[in-house]
């Protein structure tokens, strides 16, 4: 007699594919997560103007202030 249930699965066997496919979808919602912290500090942190320092070097075309 077998002691196993019907289905022939034992149930500490890990279903691999789930597994595969739940960790790819954390790397993709962290890697989301981390392009999104990026962007949103690249857009909240626009420094104010700077004057320049020295008149006689090469600066930008054309300040902003």
């Amino acid at each position: 007699m077998s002691t196993t249930a019907g289905n022939g699965a034992s149930p500490t066997r890990l279903n691999w594919r789930l597994v595969s496919l739940v960790l790819v979808a954390a790397g993709l919602a962290l890697v989301i997560g981390a392009n999104a912290h990026l962007v949103r500090v690249a857009f909240e942190s626009q420094p104010d103007c700077v004057p320049h320092l020295k008149a006689g070097t090469l600066g930008a075309a054309k300040p902003a202030c």
